[in-house]
């Protein structure tokens, strides 16, 4: 263990081991040890030293974590966890293990799928055909062009491509709802109309983006989609664990 305290990856079922040559965060990798004495362990390493965001750490911590999930249920903590000693993880697990095992069994065999739906694209030929308001700026700009008439129009073809975009996610959101163990919605993004996370069974995720992939071909003029997964499931944990106390993250 090292001064700059115990970096958590994730909590597993006691008993599951660690894949073979995984590694951690850190330059060099940093060895992985398991922490606990329950029913459920911590997946850890020590934490390296002036720890932050960098592109390589997070993907070795999503990979391991998608590596974990090949074994079994996973927990996962979010890129930055450090805990200041194991004593105070141990403290943890044995404080809330029935909330752990009942989000584990929750998670069992399932893959977080992100969708965030954003405007379409080179859409201004459809909303010009199926927005009437729209329809009219634009003659009227053609007739008599000006400033404020066209800051009018720009004005309404935005707020027409994000009406479009957000009904069409609405739509998307009842259909896909139905085929998923569990939605949670995202934060608000900057330009999306909509930022939700599916819990998706392991077996059913490449049918479920193949579903998503269909929607947006027959949405193509209303709505943009961009899909991410399989992931960890973040999003369907609750902020129970050990606090994030990284620099920079």
């Amino acid at each position: 263990m090292t001064e700059n305290g115990v970096y958590v990856y994730a909590f597993i079922p006691a008993g599951e081991a660690l894949p073979a040559d995984a590694v951690g965060v850190g330059s060099p990798p940093a060895a992985l040890r398991l922490v606990g004495d329950g029913r459920v362990t911590a997946v850890v390493s020590d934490a390296p030293p002036q720890l932050r965001a960098r592109r390589r750490d997070l993907m070795a911590h999503q990979e391991l974590l998608l590596r974990l999930s090949d074994g079994g249920p996973v927990l996962p903590m979010r890129f930055g966890v450090v805990a200041p000693d194991e004593a105070s993880i141990c403290a943890q697990l044995a404080g809330s293990q029935a909330e752990h095992l009942a989000t584990l069994r929750h998670l069992d065999r399932s893959v977080e799928i992100n969708v965030k739906a954003l405007p379409a694209q080179g859409a201004l030929a459809a909303v010009v055909a199926e927005e009437k308001g729209v329809r009219r700026l634009r003659e009227a700009v053609r007739r008599r062009p000006d400033y404020e008439a066209n800051v009018r129009l720009g004005e309404a073809v935005a707020t027409a491509l994000s009406r479009r975009a957000s009904e069409a996610g609405k739509k998307l959101l009842h259909e896909l709802t139905p085929t998923a163990r569990a939605v949670a919605a995202g934060p608000e993004v900057p330009g999306c109309a909509l930022n939700v996370s599916f819990l998706v069974g392991r077996s059913e995720s490449d049918a479920f983006r193949a579903a998503v992939r269909r929607f947006a071909d027959a949405h193509r003029e209303r709505v943009e989609l961009r899909v991410a997964g399989p992931l960890p499931c973040y999003s369907f944990v609750s902020s129970g664990g050990p606090r994030r106390t990284a620099a920079g993250v």
